[in-house]
Formats: structure tokens, C-alpha cells, sequence
């Protein structure tokens, strides 16, 4: 890399605008989408799709509610071709929905453009060409003038082409390629000569695509040409101005964002930003942004993981794993003080009942688009307690009290620390298992129980336990059902424990609900030894805790 690189490389020029508006404005509505990942999506793979694939694809457009899909470029080649026509002589568009073709400004190539969509309905003939001074100097070696002219040109044959199928609702767009590069004033010239030829209306506007073909600024200053335009395009009523940016700078969905504040209508691009080079604008994060803002944008993914195995499955690219909202972690935290927050913000919106969204670190709620909250807190070494807790309650339906959360959590953390690696539902469990005594043989195993009152109000529990293989009754006196196990484990085993805290709850509901119990007691030495005890019945699940406090307590 240059030392300065200002020897190689320049600043964008700022557009002249001081009384820019965009700034203080906000997004309202959802604009008009356009997929263009049948056309600029697909010839940008590696094995373009065939098909089976595009069939698969477009489908899944029309699904999530685009109603605007550019099917390809017919004049590339037969399968192109064919394809398109064969969506229109199947009759698999639906009568919502306009499907788009593009073409270069070429007699040869607009024909055939027209003629794969024999038979449509209705359609979008999309004419574009190269306006910017590179691509005058050193790619046509043209005039200003010799490139409109080709514009000009183009936009005839669409007029006559159309009317030669009377039968078909036209549509036309055009595109100034490389407008973000290009001088303003001569987009707003070449756009207006191509509007005189084909003469739109308020009722039957031009689409005009302002491509940041190669995005070469950062996005205000696409706002700002956008504005510009706008502001000076002649009938801007006639008109429906469309974005389509990429993402050379990594803002595309900023520069789309700024773009529709700064007057755009429509917007063009590919689930998850695939396309040439760094990708199209992204229209599920572009589209599920503005949902975040309580705007709907009029499009279905509220099953995102389809959405996501079909374009994985077309494109054979994967959605990267932090893809903002779709990505396999972008719900998931792993840092103890994120998985606390977020917790805590769980346990907050349920006791608030309250609509509005409102948990710390998820920006929206991962239920919208068809996630369960099991994978919203995963645990590996840098997990804290509040994270283990909450892979419990959500696995398990386990709530553990804050301070057997903090107990066992040094249990995860020497188990995350030995096996290095990210430890999943069944390893906590077992984990939680093991140093509670909940499965597997124990030093002392309950058989069965039962309890009495006496006149005075006095608790006699008696059981049967199983110690190291044989049976013995068990009796105590006590003023509750705790404190007369603990009673009979003392005068039976010699086991001195004292109760500090005692707490209970369902899980589940219903007949088949079952009562987990949770017990903190200290022995002489003041050490704290946990139980845990889960039964269908809560008095039995009691008895278990105390159990499993003892025998933490007998290990020692």
C-alpha cells in the first residue's frame, strides 16, 4: 500500500446542494422492490443456476411478496431465453406480479428482449447504457452527444417494439449506467431525451434507475445525487425514480437508505446482497430495517431459515454466519454480561406485557422471522451465569435462583475451560445432572415416603431409602416436610444440615406438569451444599432436593 495515496487516488467530488432536505427526513413507507437476482444475482455465480434452480428462485420471489422481478437478460443466450418464455407460455406469473428483462441499447438485442416476453400479460423492458466520462473515453471513445444518441435510439425501438404487441401492458425503465459517476447534468439530459421519445405520464410513468453501478462514495454523497436529480429531472411526477446500488464500500444499504430520503421510490437488489463484485443491496436487511422502525416493508420473511436454504441452495453460496438479521449467530450471545442483559430483558418484556419490543442486544425479535430463543444464548468459556440459566429454563424449563445460578456456573465454567470448545444443551444438563444428583446411582436413593401430622401440629416423615444397595427406613420429626427429612438424615446418617433458602415452581402446565424444588443448606463447617429435585409431585420433588443436598454433603 502507497504511503499517500492521494498520488493514485482522489476524493469524490461533493454535489453542490446546501439546502439538502434528505437529511430530515424519515422512512415511512416501503418502496416499490425490484429482485434482480435472476439477472445480476445469477450472472455474477460461479455455475449459474439452471432450471430447476431459477424455477425454485423465482418462486421463492413471488413468495415472499416481490412483485417485481427481473427474470434475466433474454438476449444473452438460448437458456436465458428460453426460460423467460417459458414462464410466460406456462402461465406461472402471477397477475400481480411484473417481470422485468434487461437489455442493452441494441436493435438485435431489444428485439429479442420483446419477443421472449410474447404473450405476457404485463412486463418491464429495462434499456440501459454507460454515461459516465470513463466509460466515454475509454470504453466507447465517445461524444457526450454520440452517447445519448444511443439512448435515444434505444428508447425508439422500445416504443416501436411495444407497439407491435398491443396485447402486453409495457412498462420501460431506463438506466443511465454508472450514474454515480457520472456528471449530474448530463444523467438529467440523457434521462429527458429518453423521455421525450417515449412520453410518460403521471398515470403511465417512466422508471428512471440511478445506479451506483461501482459504489465510489460514501452514502451521503449518493443522497445528495439523488436529491439533485430529483430536484431537476423534468415531469418528476412521470417519473419513478429507482435505486440500485452496490457495495464496493460496504454501504450499499446505507446508500439505499439515504437514497429513498432523498426522493427514490423503488429500490433494486438481492436477497443478502448477492452480485457482481462485492454484491447488490441487500433487500432482506434493507427491508427488515425498516421493519425495525415499525415500518412495514411489505415483504414475508417470517421464515427466514426457508428463505435462506433456498438461496443457499440456488446460488450455492452461504449466508454468512453474522448476516445482519439471517446469519446463524446474529440472536446469539456468548459474552456473560450480553447473555445477562438479555436475560434480564426477557424476563422484563414477559412480566411487562407490553407489545413494544424492547430486550437489550436484539433489535428485533427473533420469533418475527420464524427463530426460536433456543439459540439466543449458547455457552462456551466466556459465558457467565445468567447464560447457563437460560439454556436450563429454555431446554428444561429449569429457573434456577440466582445464587445456584452463580453455584453451578463454576461446574460450566471448569467444563467449558476443559473441553474448549462451545458446550451445547445436553452438555449442560449432564453437567447439571451430575452435580445435583439427579440421574445415576447416589450414595442415598428415595424408594418412597410418606408424612403425618400429630395433634400439635408436628411433621413425622418416614421413608425408605436405598444405601449403597440396602434398604433402610428413615424417620424424623420436624415443624415442616423439610425440616422432618432433614431430621431423620441426621438421627439415620448423621448428616447436619440447616436450611437457607427453599424455593419451587412448575414446569410446564397442565396434567403433565411436573414441580422442580431447589434447596441451600450449610453443614457445620458452614459450607453450602445445593439439592435439586424434580417429581411430578412438588412434595416428592422437596424430598429429593434434601436428598440431593445430602449427598453433596456425604461426598465431601
Amino acid at each position: 500500500m502507497l504511503r499517500n495515496p492521494s498520488v493514485k487516488y482522489r476524493p469524490f467530488p461533493q454535489v453542490d446542494l446546501p439546502d439538502r432536505q434528505w437529511p430530515n427526513r424519515t422512512i415511512t413507507t416501503p418502496p416499490r422492490w425490484l429482485s434482480t437476482d435472476m439477472r445480476d444475482g445469477n450472472q455474477a455465480l460461479i455455475d449459474p443456476m439452471n432450471a430447476e434452480k431459477k424455477e425454485r428462485f423465482f418462486d421463492l420471489l413471488v413468495k415472499v411478496g416481490i412483485k417485481e422481478i427481473e427474470v434475466g437478460f433474454p438476449s444473452a443466450g438460448a437458456t436465458e431465453f428460453d426460460f423467460i418464455s417459458g414462464l410466460v407460455k406456462a402461465h406461472r406469473i402471477p397477475d400481480d406480479v411484473m417481470v422485468q428483462v434487461l437489455t442493452q441499447s441494441r436493435r438485435d438485442l431489444i428485439e429479442t428482449s420483446f419477443e421472449s416476453l410474447r404473450g405476457a400479460k404485463q412486463a418491464i423492458v429495462h434499456l440501459y447504457n454507460a454515461v459516465s466520462p470513463a466509460w466515454r473515453r475509454i470504453v466507447f471513445d465517445m461524444s457526450r452527444d454520440q452517447v445519448r444518441d444511443i439512448a435515444v435510439t434505444g428508447a425508439k425501438i422500445l416504443r416501436d417494439e411495444a407497439a407491435k404487441q398491443p396485447d402486453t401492458d409495457w412498462h420501460f425503465e431506463y438506466s443511465p449506467e454508472t450514474f454515480s459517476t457520472a456528471e449530474l447534468d448530463f444523467s438529467v439530459e440523457v434521462c429527458a431525451a429518453v423521455m421525450d421519445v417515449l412520453r410518460p405520464t403521471p398515470q403511465r410513468p417512466l422508471i428512471l434507475n440511478l445506479p451506483a453501478t461501482v459504489e465510489a462514495a460514501t452514502p451521503n454523497i449518493y443522497a445528495d445525487q439523488i436529491e439533485w436529480f430529483c430536484r431537476n429531472v423534468p415531469n418528476r411526477d412521470s417519473v419513478v425514480i429507482s435505486l440500485h446500488t452496490h457495495n464496493d464500500r460496504g454501504t450499499g444499504v446505507a446508500a439505499s437508505e439515504l437514497g429513498l430520503l432523498a426522493g427514490a421510490d423503488r429500490v433494486e437488489g438481492c436477497l443478502f446482497g448477492n452480485g457482481e463484485r462485492t454484491g447488490n443491496v441487500d433487500l432482506v436487511t434493507l427491508a427488515l430495517n425498516m421493519y425495525t422502525q415499525g415500518v412495514n416493508p411489505g415483504l414475508d420473511f417470517s421464515d427466514i431459515d426457508s428463505v435462506i436454504g433456498t438461496v443457499e441452495y440456488c446460488n450455492q453460496l452461504p449466508v454468512h454466519p453474522r448476516h445482519p438479521y439471517a446469519g446463524d449467530l446474529v440472536f446469539t450471545a456468548f459474552s456473560g454480561s450480553h447473555q445477562d442483559a438479555i436475560k434480564k430483558g426477557f424476563a422484563a418484556q414477559e412480566a411487562r406485557n407490553d407489545e413494544q419490543w424492547d430486550v437489550p442486544y436484539l433489535p428485533i425479535d427473533p420469533a418475527d422471522l420464524g427463530r426460536n430463543y433456543e439459540a439466543v444464548i449458547r455457552v462456551n468459556s466466556q459465558s457467565g451465569k445468567g447464560g447457563v440459566a437460560w439454556v436450563l429454563q429454555q431446554d428444561k424449563g429449569l429457573k434456577l435462583p440466582k445464587r445456584l445460578q452463580a453455584h453451578f456456573s463454576r461446574h460450566v465454567q471448569h467444563l467449558a475451560d476443559e473441553t474448549s470448545r462451545e458446550l451445547n444443551a445436553a452438555d449442560i444438563w449432564d453437567a447439571f445432572s451430575k452435580a445435583y444428583r439427579l440421574e445415576g446411582e447416589q450414595p442415598i436413593e428415595l424408594v418412597d415416603w410418606d408424612e403425618r401430622r400429630t395433634a400439635t401440629g408436628e411433621r413425622i416423615f418416614t421413608g425408605t431409602v436405598d444405601v449403597a444397595g440396602d434398604q433402610m427406613r428413615l424417620s424424623g420429626r420436624g415443624n415442616g416436610l423439610i425440616s422432618s427429612v432433614l431430621g431423620a438424615l441426621q438421627d439415620a446418617q448423621g448428616i447436619a444440615l440447616e436450611v437457607q433458602n427453599y424455593s419451587e415452581h412448575a414446569i410446564g402446565q397442565g396434567s403433565n406438569a411436573r414441580a422442580a424444588a431447589y434447596v441451600e443448606t450449610t453443614d457445620a463447617d458452614g459450607r453450602t451444599h445445593w439439592g435439586v429435585g424434580i417429581d411430578e409431585d412438588v412434595a416428592t420433588a422437596s424430598v429429593r432436593a434434601v436428598l440431593s443436598a445430602a449427598n453433596s454433603a456425604r461426598a465431601l
